[in-house]
């Protein structure tokens, strides 16, 4: 489903960084966690949230890190289900805030976020890499 989700972006995926990158979530939760979005019984998305403790928001936030629901699934409010429950499970596990990344470029995604209630904050999100990505431009 990964290689689905970077194939409609820019950025080109290194498969081993995702296995690495998942493996290592997957086995400790206080990193974050992934969800799966059905329907049929059959996997159509999924969402990978990712934790982080902030001084701002005084504890523990977290990071909508990857979000992807399959082009014939799109528009049938899965998406939509799938962040509240992932708002209800992070407020129910303490996490002060929710925070999501996407391109400026990408007016279908921003609205998704916006109506789902995230807001600009007027911040500009920079960034040191400090080692290979799992996806670069």
């Amino acid at each position: 489903m990964m290689v689905e989700f970077y194939s409609e972006s820019p950025y080109t995926l290194n498969p081993q960084r995702a296995v690495d990158a998942f493996t290592a979530l997957l086995a400790d939760e206080r990193l974050g966690h992934v969800w799966f979005i059905q329907a049929n019984s059959r996997d159509v998305g999924c969402v990978v949230v990712t934790l982080c403790y902030s001084m701002e928001h005084g504890g523990l936030t977290a990071i909508v890190d990857d979000f992807f629901v399959r082009p014939t699934f799109r528009g049938l409010g899965l998406g939509k289900a799938a962040l509240a429950e992932i708002r209800d499970f992070c407020a129910s596990q303490g996490v002060r805030a929710l925070h999501v990344e996407t391109g400026r470029d990408n007016p279908a995604a921003l609205a998704v976020y916006r109506r789902a209630g995230f807001i600009d904050t007027d911040r500009l999100h920079l960034t040191l890499g400090l080692a290979d990505p799992t996806h670069a431009p």
